[in-house]
């Protein structure tokens, strides 16, 4: 970028990058200085639904120095087996502008995706949309963000207005990315130099995500509204990291406030040992053990400097996955949670309001007790009726990733789940919607609450006071406004679904999105049969892998030779359950893999990965991306799906008595 701080023109000498759905292309402008240009292409031709998986895969993110990320920048993207970006490629390229196509940043919460641009000299990002968490840690880090007629017009020599970047924005994100990021904007806010638009305090009808919002403003009077796009700040009741992520937020705070920085509300914050637990099993993270270790020291570090909980691992254990394990201790109802990790939105199943952030965010708000919001959009799910035999949650927000998500439906909304259909799931089934959120590129999820979700919470969190947690309650306001549309799910029309792997080579990316039903899938033999994950680890997700290993029990069977299948528990209260109704016992009288509390194959770091392209896997995970639970080709299912796939060998969903 050159010229004035309010001009923005491309840099002589530095270079423009697009992603090609044609990869050689790709290659060439790496290695072979080939420029292309905006005029020359169309958007089509550029690679959409690039994930931060890609960006910067799992053993990527062992290191916390961004400089360090930055040297792998697209680790991720492989054609045939090998790396389309070499170690140093972006950096060594002399690009400061990168162009994708459509929903960029889709996938986990990392930052480092983010980061690992920057630090390589990008400082404008171009697509046709961003995936909501992935934007805003662009803007955390102050990373300009365009379209691709921006990108001829600079490609053409014009100087644009630093205006055009920014004015899409509310005036709070255009302050911060005017600041350079978050925390100069967040330092300007406190010394007094900055300050922040009144809300209109006209009443108006609200969602839930916009009611619990309304109900944490900071510096606005009292009983003020919000609606979508405005720019607020919020208090933030509570929130987690996990080992992955914890040493970047202890060094930002280190360099932003000094050694002696101190939080706001260390009980209601929490560090997790989840992540990383075994990533020694696969083959490809051991060369990084040592950094792993400076991970889990780094955290343990914070926690001891900050006193937050305390969720480390003891004699190798994990208490479990976070996202399980905070909705089981300290997730309340109405609260607003913010964590370092895309799905953070399960809590929503608690008529919370949560969502991932960077580590940026995180540690800002950690600090502050409050955090910027703009307010999103809401789209409304009004399901009726109760499932068929063989389908769980897992088929219903795989039908709203193959429809809604992949029309943008849901994209950066808050999906709200309601209606008398919703009593019929329990409260993990609720969990599962509202941990997918994230897969279909959305803000979060939040279930309306009820005798249900009481129930549970109270044998969960015997200490709450019940009486204040249903008076906490939110519900949507008649009359309160859906950007997205209400949209009516007849639970009892919903059949066994799976999301294929696509084609990656042929630029057809592995995504959630691609649904297909079971029953039109024809053969598809599998080596791997995989349970566990925050989205599959849950009670109720054991208890239905449970009823099909009893039935293959019943009739004699054992899982088939040539498939393994693995079951690993979303955390220690769930193997607990699992043991004291006699499931753990059965799993391995019928030939299960068991795995201990904890995250694995669903990042690629544990036991049920695959270790070669030709392997198949089905598997209760939330998301299919290339190479991120190995290099084999997984299909995404229901835990019915993938118990009854173990014993048939086959892709098939579960019937009564058709073992």
């Amino acid at each position: 970028m050159g010229g004035m701080a309010s001009d923005v023109s491309l840099t002589p000498g530095k270079r423009v990058l697009f992603l090609t759905k044609d990869l050689d292309l790709i290659r060439k402008q790496l290695y072979e200085g080939l420029d292309l240009r905006m005029e020359d292409l169309e958007i089509e031709d550029l690679l959409d639904d690039i994930n931060t998986d890609v960006m910067t895969p799992a053993w990527v993110c062992f290191d916390h120095e961004p400089a360090m990320i930055a040297k792998n920048a697209y680790a991720g993207l492989m054609q045939n087996g090998i790396r389309v970006f070499n170690e140093d490629a972006l950096i060594d390229g002399g690009f400061e502008v990168i162009v994708s196509g459509q929903r960029k940043g889709t996938g986990s919460s990392r930052e480092t995706a983010a980061q690992c641009e920057r630090w390589a000299g990008i400082r404008i990002v171009i697509a046709a949309s961003f995936a909501p968490i992935h934007e805003r840690n662009n803007i955390n880090l102050g990373q300009l963000m365009g379209n691709h007629d921006m990108l001829k017009r600079l490609q053409n020599g014009e100087t644009l207005q630093l205006s055009e970047f920014t004015g899409q924005y509310d005036d709070v994100t255009a302050l911060i990315l005017e600041s350079g990021g978050l925390f100069e904007f967040s330092k300007q806010l406190k010394n007094g130099d900055l300050s922040l638009p009144e809300l209109s305090s006209e009443p108006r009808p609200m969602t839930m995500a916009e009611k619990i919002i309304a109900r944490n403003l900071v510096g606005q009077p009292e009983g003020a509204c919000v609606q979508p796009d405005d720019p607020v700040i919020a208090q933030v009741q509570g929130g987690y990291s996990h080992e992955f992520t914890t040493a970047q937020v202890h060094t930002f705070l280190q360099e932003t406030y000094g050694e002696g920085y101190q939080l706001m509300n260390p009980k209601k914050f929490g560090v997790f040992e989840d992540h990383l637990l075994y990533a020694h099993h696969n083959p490809k993270f051991v060369p990084f053990m040592d950094k792993v270790e400076t991970l889990r020291r780094l955290q343990n570090e914070f926690q001891k400097h900050t006193g937050v909980r305390d969720y480390s691992a003891v004699d190798g254990v994990s208490p479990g996955i976070c996202h399980q394990v905070a909705r089981e201790e300290f997730i309340e109802i109405s609260d607003f949670i913010q964590a370092t990790d895309s799905h953070t939105c399960m809590g929503g199943a608690s008529n919370a309001l949560t969502w991932g952030v960077g580590a940026t965010e995180y540690a800002n708000l950690v600090s502050a007790g409050f955090t910027f919001v703009k307010v999103p959009e809401s789209i409304r799910f009004e399901l009726v009726g109760s499932l068929n035999e063989g389908c769980t949650a897992k088929d219903v927000i795989l039908f709203i990733l193959a429809d809604h998500a992949r029309k943008e439906l849901t994209l950066n909304r808050s999906m709200e789940f309601g209606g008398v259909g919703l009593k019929s799931l329990s409260a993990d089934e609720r969990a599962t919607l509202c941990n997918m959120a994230t897969e279909c590129s959305a803000r979060t999820g939040i279930c309306e609450a009820d005798d249900v979700l009481y129930d549970w919470m109270e044998n969960q969190m015997p200490h709450l006071d019940m009486i204040q947690q249903r008076q906490r309650a939110v519900a949507p306001d008649e009359g309160a406004l859906y950007h997205g549309g209400v949209h009516h799910i007849d639970l009892s029309s919903i059949r066994p679904m799976v999301a294929h792997p696509g084609n990656p080579d042929e630029g057809i990316p592995s995504d959630p999105t691609n649904g297909a039903y079971v029953d039109e899938l024809g053969d598809v033999s599998i080596d791997i049969a995989y349970g566990g994950s925050c989205t599959a680890g849950k009670i109720d997700d054991i208890a239905y892998y449970a009823q099909v290993c009893q039935a293959a029990k019943d009739s004699g069977l054992t899982v088939r030779e040539d498939v393994e299948f693995y079951i690993q528990y979303g955390s220690g209260v769930v193997k607990d359950v699992a043991v004291s109704k006699g499931w753990h016992q059965l799993f391995l009288d019928v030939g299960v893999n068991l795995i201990d509390p904890g995250c694995g194959a669903c990042i690629g770091a544990g036991p049920g990965v695959s270790m070669t392209p030709d392997q198949v896997t089905v598997s209760a995970i939330n998301r299919n991306f290339q190479g991120r639970s190995g290099p084999g080709r997984l299909y995404l299912a229901s835990p019915l799906t993938v118990a009854m796939s173990a014993f048939t060998g086959q892709i098939s969903s579960w019937k009564e008595h058709a073992l």
